[in-house]
């Protein structure tokens, strides 16, 4: 008897539970619009299933208990397990107390796996403080590899922004945002049979942590334009948060924003073609914000003129990308003593002045733009331009060779932006001092766009060369994240004050090798750590980047999500190859000045797709990568393979004060010669020689020669042409 009405008691607990669940479901669903995405995964997965998942708030258990099918486990920590107001929640599943700290509480997992259950876990252990993916606990990853069972990856996005979180005063917290559940494909975790013990359980934490950005990067990109992404982004942060600013020191909301978008794009609609190439000839601004973004919203490609390679550069890269109207503002011409170029200019290509532009925009036209701003969400259409259509044309430096126009679509851009965001923490209180120029790929998609469209505040300064004024911007406005070369990071240095960075979160280093002496000073007078990056305008430009959790000094950081990479072998290079990467964030293509308007798409030995970087590259075990030097920058002398790189690194450590480029030159003897040429006084061959001790002779330049300066480009980059020229100059006379 006691049996049975045990039995009884049991079916009526669990239809009681049954009966609570889906009322839950049904007032979840209609207070935050849940929407699970995935479900196929979650069936294809199998019986023994680990569901790895991030924590995004006091709801996760709930929404994950009601949501997924089946009667499913929860591993929780102890503490957290026994506290009263959980209590009735995990009632509705089943527990699984662990101490994820605690080796016999992992084993007791691993048994526990090895029934057939759906077990979830938070591999974080807490829920976010910062918005973004926190440490991945080691012990996740080896509880899935010692198991063998299968991992579902689990994203639960928008409940962060409820009271819920932990997220008060970092993000606009609400009470009813839309809440997603997406379950991602399973996969599994295996490593080598040879890596025992602490080595073993470190690579499994690292798979595990891919695993999860990657779920984080997947999820987060969605086929949109820049332009949709912008509203999104009101949506999220509001549309009274702040923005943009410069000089003018008025900050701009994204009602603001988008009101000025609108008013000017109707503007620029009249008098420009659908999918054409309009030239920006434009400093940091909001002002330049606001056409670039009002020519993307109507499907216009803003191609951005580098106005630091003068008229001829400028002229060229119009002609390379078919461009016929070129956007410019009398104030900037001006003040930037540009008379010349525009002049040059006008007589190629229909030269506009915003001014004359503005003075077109009436009293109605401002309204009508409010008005469009107010229904915007009636007449914008998400799917009115294809993302993957091209959002603009960025033109290469030319430090390697001739300039080419770099063709980035919508997605190209936004995938570079979630890959960032799955590995690095930004919130809407962070502030970005963006003085690299827009026309640098940096300067766009990282320093203009990534804040923008992920409600962070971007500064626009016009100058990266101000070196005493920059410091100063960056104290007065609180900036916490900037982005920059060795070149400027080592200049800003010496002119700051010790206090003039106490706000900085991240300092992140690209374009350029990051030297040991700018990484000591700022470590050392500012108590930061540099964070050096690597990237192309091609990638988007962000390839890999070190970051506050996964760092190693002297590489440029891990692979960003999604990122294959091969390496091309190198006759006479070992333990390193010629780096090709493949990815979303990969261009769409060139424009080549022998073929004008003529998109020309990536590919590399290794297929379509593949973007050849040219640099010689080693990728270590962890997956951190580290720039030999590139291609074209080794001399074959005498049969050996000579770095150009790493002669001026030798000189950097010789002469750290001054400035380097080593370029190599035919040699009738011995196939090619190295030369090198530097700012330090009295310097020559035989000197270098003295004080690179241990180096072979061959490995050394031929010849030193003592110059008053290297020439550079804008974006702070040796210009490798033009030291060619100086060089040859310099040699001809001894011949």
């Amino acid at each position: 008897m006691s049996i049975v009405l045990s039995e009884i008691s049991d079916k009526l607990h669990k239809g009681g539970i049954r009966m609570l669940k889906k009322f839950l479901h049904w007032l979840l669903t209609f207070i935050y619009k849940v929407e699970v995405k995935g479900l196929n995964n979650y069936k294809k997965a199998g019986d023994k299933v680990l569901i790895i998942a991030n924590h995004t708030s006091f709801l996760d258990p709930l929404l994950l208990g009601v949501f997924l099918p089946d009667d499913i486990t929860f591993a929780i920590n102890t503490d957290i397990a026994e506290r009263w107001w959980l209590k009735p929640f995990l009632s509705l599943s089943h527990v699984f107390p662990m101490n994820p700290t605690q080796p016999l509480s992992l084993k007791a997992l691993i048994r526990h796996l090895d029934n057939k259950t759906k077990t979830v876990i938070f591999p974080e252990g807490r829920i976010t403080v910062t918005g973004s993916l926190m440490k991945i606990y080691d012990g996740t990853g080896m509880v899935a590899d010692k198991s063998g069972v299968s991992i579902l990856p689990i994203r639960i996005n928008g409940a962060e922004y409820t009271p819920f979180s932990r997220l008060k005063n970092i993000v606009r917290l609400r009470w009813f945002p839309k809440i997603t559940i997406d379950i991602l494909p399973h996969t599994k975790i295996h490593a080598d049979n040879e890596l025992k013990g602490k080595a073993r359980r470190n690579y499994c934490g690292h798979l595990l942590a891919d695993i999860m950005s990657e779920m984080v990067f997947t999820t987060g990109l969605q086929q949109q334009t820049i332009f949709s992404a912008l509203l999104e982004a009101r949506t999220i942060h509001g549309g009274k948060h702040t923005v943009a600013e410069d000089l003018e020191r008025t900050p701009l909301s994204y009602n603001a924003l988008i009101t000025r978008t609108i008013a000017i794009g109707n503007a620029l609609k009249k008098i420009t073609q659908e999918q054409e190439n309009v030239g920006i000839f434009l400093p940091n601004s909001v002002k330049t914000l606001n056409v670039i973004l009002g020519l993307q919203l109507f499907g216009r490609v803003p191609a951005m003129l580098n106005y630091s390679t003068g008229s001829g550069g400028m002229l060229s890269a119009c002609k390379t990308a078919k461009v016929k109207t070129v956007l410019t503002s009398r104030r900037f011409i001006e003040l930037g003593k540009l008379s010349n170029e525009a002049e040059a200019l006008e007589r190629q290509v229909n030269l506009i002045y915003l001014e004359d532009l503005a003075g077109s925009i009436s009293a109605l036209d401002k309204l009508q733009a409010l008005i469009q701003t107010k229904t915007i969400n009636f007449w914008y259409k998400l799917d009115q331009f294809s993302s993957e259509s091209p959002a603009v044309i960025l033109f290469t430096s030319g430090s390697e060779g001739e300039p080419k126009g770099v063709v980035l679509s919508h997605t190209n851009i936004l995938a570079n932006h979630k890959q960032l965001v799955s590995r690095i923490s930004f919130n809407s209180q962070d502030v970005v001092l963006n003085f690299l120029p827009m026309f640098h790929s940096f300067g766009f998609t990282v320093g203009t766009m990534l804040p923008i469209l992920n409600g962070m505040t971007t500064f626009f300064y016009p100058s990266p060369l101000h070196f005493t004024v920059i410091p100063e911007i960056a104290y007065d406005i609180g900036a916490t994240i900037m982005f920059g070369t060795n070149t400027f990071l080592a200049s800003y240095a010496k002119k700051a004050h010790a206090y003039d960075f106490y706000t900085m979160r991240y300092v992140v280093a690209g374009a350029e090798k990051l030297q040991d002496s700018t990484r000591q000073i700022w470590a050392e007078k500012f108590g930061i750590r540099i964070l050096e990056g690597y990237g192309a305008t091609e990638t988007a430009p962000v390839a890999s980047v070190n970051t506050p959790m996964y760092f190693k000094s002297g590489t440029v950081g891990r692979l960003m999500p999604k990122m294959e990479y091969k390496l091309e072998d190198i006759p006479g290079i070992e333990d390193a190859g010629k780096l090709h990467l493949y990815g979303p964030n990969i261009m769409q293509g060139y424009y080549l000045s022998d073929n004008p308007g003529k998109l020309v798409p990536p590919e590399s030995i290794y297929g379509d797709g593949w973007y050849d970087t040219g640099d010689i590259a080693n990728v270590d075990e962890d997956g951190f990568v580290s720039i030999r030097g590139r291609s074209k920058r080794f001399a074959k002398v005498g049969g050996e393979m000579i770095s150009l790189a790493a002669i001026e690194q030798l000189a950097v450590s010789a002469w750290p004060d001054a400035e380097h480029a080593s370029v190599s030159l035919p040699d009738p003897k011995k196939g090619e010669q190295v030369i090198l040429l530097t700012t330090q006084e009295g310097a020559d061959a035989k000197q270098f020689q003295s004080l690179s001790k241990g180096v072979q002779s061959i490995a050394l330049p031929k010849k030193v020669f003592v110059v008053d300066f290297i020439p550079m480009l804008a974006t702070g980059k040796i210009n490798y042409p033009e030291v060619t020229k100086l060089t040859e100059n310099l040699v001809e006379p001894e011949a």
